[in-house]
């Protein structure tokens, strides 16, 4: 079930059934010569999309702009601020609370996120300590590579040339969603260098092209599929072990 796509009323209906809602949360970025700058967020919303397709679970909108400073260095990069980021999350979230979604899961799509996704947390949780009540909620992170089977799955695919940015896993995900988007180019070295993440201008000057030790073309639209199902799975069995969880009274 998507929540953009419902009414109000629809909504009511499901959390009499339901508190938990997944938010599909990335970044728009480069992704090297061949990789679509939504990527990290088009995979998280793939995968949740697919997942609700065979389950009882709710997705909400998809939180498409994240930490992506160190990218800016190329063209149609969007990035927030740290503290940005860190009230929407807070705005989303008291948002779902107060229509009574006591599970949120954020499936992450961007490595980059993640420290200030847990500081979100941290300052929501906050909230509820020094007023010394239960937060009502609880939150989790989830990456999409990190759920059951998908990153043993991407190693078996991809031995060679999988890195850490532009890599062939995430950009088989939206080859095979989005085949009329397949992108095509040449580049070298074949496989690309990896280095630290720092500023913007350091980030360009390191890898020129957008790539950290991978190689796309390695990515095929049937590898995409393979992955897009297994993560599908995952995530519906981590939602459904999230929901069971007891939260204070």
């Amino acid at each position: 079930m998507l929540l953009h796509q419902s009414t109000w009323i629809e909504i009511g209906q499901f959390l009499e059934r339901s508190r938990t809602v997944v938010i599909p949360i990335g970044s728009n970025e480069q992704h090297g010569p061949t990789g679509l700058l939504g990527t990290d967020w088009m995979c998280p919303e793939i995968i949740a999309h697919q997942a609700q397709k065979s389950a009882d679970i709710l997705i909400g909108p998809t939180f498409n702009i994240g930490m992506a400073q160190h990218h800016l260095g190329f063209p149609g990069t969007i990035s927030l601020r740290p503290s940005t980021f860190i009230a929407a999350i807070g705005d989303w979230t008291r948002s779902l609370a107060a229509h009574s979604f006591e599970k949120i899961l954020f499936l992450n799509g961007h490595g980059g996120n993640i420290a200030t996704i847990e500081a979100a947390f941290s300052e929501l949780y906050a909230e509820a300590s020094f007023a010394r009540r239960p937060a009502g909620f609880a939150l989790k992170l989830c990456n999409w590579w990190d759920l059951e089977g998908v990153g043993e799955l991407a190693r078996a695919q991809f031995p060679t040339g999988h890195g850490t940015h532009a890599t062939p896993s995430e950009i088989a995900i939206t080859q095979w969603a989005y085949p009329d988007s397949i992108k095509t180019a040449d580049y070298s070295p074949q496989i690309a260098p990896s280095g630290p993440i720092r500023e913007a201008r350091d980030f360009r000057a390191r890898h020129p092209d957008g790539r950290m030790g991978s190689d796309p073309a390695l990515a095929t639209p049937q590898k995409g599929a393979e992955l897009v199902a297994l993560a599908a799975n995952g995530l519906v069995k981590a939602v459904d072990a999230f929901s069971r969880e007891t939260l204070p009274s």
